[in-house]
C-alpha cells in the first residue's frame, strides 16, 4: 500500500470540513475507497470533529479573524508550554510501581490532549491563513497576466490580443481542437504563444494540481488554444464591439464564471443553459465561494465578495439582459461598453 503524501493528506481535511468541490470531493471519496490509510485517517477525522456538527455556523468577519490569529498562536504556546512543564514535573516524581499503569493512561491521555488542542486551535486559523495566501497568489497571477498584456500591447502598435472570430462564434468551446477561432480564451492563448505570460498563471493557486500543469510536455505551437479546460480557470472579457472597433471595458478578467461549471463537454452540442437564480447568484468555483479576484484595466485587482461592481452594479459574470429563466446560447456579446461580461 502507498504511503498518502501531503497533498492527498490536506485533501482528505479539506473533505472532511466540506471546503473541497464537486471535483475534488470525487477524488477524495475515490481515494478513501481505494487505500486503507485514507480510510482510517478519515475515520479519525470524522471522529474528532464530529462535536462540531452541533453547533450553529456564523459568518466571522476577516477582520476579527485575523486579529484573533495572532491571539490563538499565542494560546496555543503557552498552553502546550505549560503542558509540557506539568507533564516533566510528573514524570520526575517517584512513582510506585503500582501506579506506572496509571501513569501510562496519564501520558497517553495528555497527549491526545495536546492533539485536541493543535486541532482545536491551529486548524481554523491556519485555513483561513491558507485561504488569504491563495487570494493574494491569484491576484500577483493577475499583475503578471496584466504586464504580459501590456508589453503585448507594447509590441502590437497599441492592438490587444486578438483573433479573427466570426459573428456569432460559440465563446464557450474552451479547449475546441479545430482551427476555427470559437473561444473567448484563444486571445488569451496568444500570451502563451508569445512568451508573454507563463501557462502557470492562467491556473487558480486555490484550484492547481500538479498534474493539470505538465506544460514542459506540450510544444505550445502546435496549439490554437488551450488544451484543456483545467488548463485555464479564469474568465475573461468579451469585448464590446462598435463600427468594428474594440472598446475595453473596465473590467478585463476574474475568477471563472459560473457558467462554466454547466458548460458541456461535448463541442458537437449546441449550448441551452437555462438561467436559475443559483446561477445568477453564486461566487467563484475558485475560491470556495468566498468571492472573487477581478482584474480592472487600470491593472488594479482586489477580492470582491459580490458579483456587482461600479455604480450601476453591473454583474461581472452575465450580461445585461441576462435574467432568471432566459436561455444561454454561448454567443452573446455586450450590447454597450458599460455591460461587462467575463465569459468562460
Amino acid at each position: 500500500m502507498t504511503s498518502l503524501n501531503t497533498e492527498q493528506k490536506q485533501l482528505l481535511l479539506d473533505y472532511c470540513i466540506g471546503l473541497t468541490s464537486e471535483e475534488r470531493t470525487a477524488e477524495a471519496e475515490t481515494l478513501i475507497s481505494s487505500n486503507q490509510e485514507a480510510a482510517e485517517i478519515h475515520s479519525k477525522l470524522k471522529s474528532a470533529l464530529a462535536p462540531l456538527a452541533s453547533l450553529e455556523p456564523e459568518p466571522c468577519p476577516d477582520s476579527l479573524a485575523e486579529a484573533t490569529i495572532g491571539r490563538l498562536n499565542s494560546l496555543a504556546r503557552s498552553g502546550q508550554l505549560q503542558l509540557e512543564q506539568l507533564l516533566a514535573t510528573e514524570q520526575s516524581r517517584a512513582v510506585p510501581t503500582r501506579n506506572r499503569q496509571w501513569l501510562k493512561f496519564v501520558k497517553v491521555a495528555a497527549a491526545a490532549a495536546v492533539i485536541l488542542i493543535a486541532v482545536g486551535v491551529w486548524f481554523a486559523p491556519l485555513q483561513f491563513a491558507r485561504a488569504k495566501y491563495q487570494q493574494h497568489q491569484c491576484r500577483s497571477q493577475f499583475d503578471r497576466i496584466f504586464q504580459g498584456i501590456s508589453q503585448y500591447i507594447d509590441d502590437h502598435d497599441g492592438k490587444m490580443p486578438e483573433v479573427a472570430r466570426a459573428e456569432g462564434a460559440p465563446w464557450w468551446k474552451v479547449a475546441y481542437p479545430g482551427k476555427e477561432n470559437h473561444s473567448n480564451t484563444r486571445c488569451v492563448w496568444l500570451l502563451v504563444k508569445g512568451g508573454y505570460v507563463k501557462p502557470v498563471n492562467f491556473v487558480c493557486p486555490a484550484r492547481r494540481r500538479a498534474s493539470a500543469l505538465q506544460f514542459a510536455k506540450l510544444e505550445v505551437e502546435k496549439y490554437n488554444d488551450f488544451p484543456a479546460r483545467e488548463y485555464i480557470t479564469y474568465s475573461f472579457q468579451i469585448r464590446y464591439r462598435k463600427a468594428g472597433n474594440n472598446v475595453i471595458c473596465r473590467t478585463i478578467m476574474a475568477d471563472l464564471n459560473p457558467l462554466s461549471e454547466r458548460l458541456p463537454k461535448d463541442y458537437s452540442r449546441s449550448l441551452k443553459l437555462r438561467i436559475d437564480e443559483t446561477l445568477l447568484n453564486l461566487n467563484s468555483i475558485n475560491h470556495n465561494r468566498r468571492g472573487q479576484n477581478v482584474l480592472f484595466a487600470d491593472g488594479s485587482a482586489k477580492f470582491i465578495k459580490v458579483r456587482r461592481i461600479g455604480i450601476a452594479e453591473d454583474d461581472i459574470y452575465t450580461l445585461q439582459d441576462m435574467s432568471c429563466g432566459c436561455e444561454v446560447k454561448g454567443c452573446e456579446t455586450p450590447s454597450c461598453e458599460d455591460d461587462a461580461f467575463l465569459a468562460p
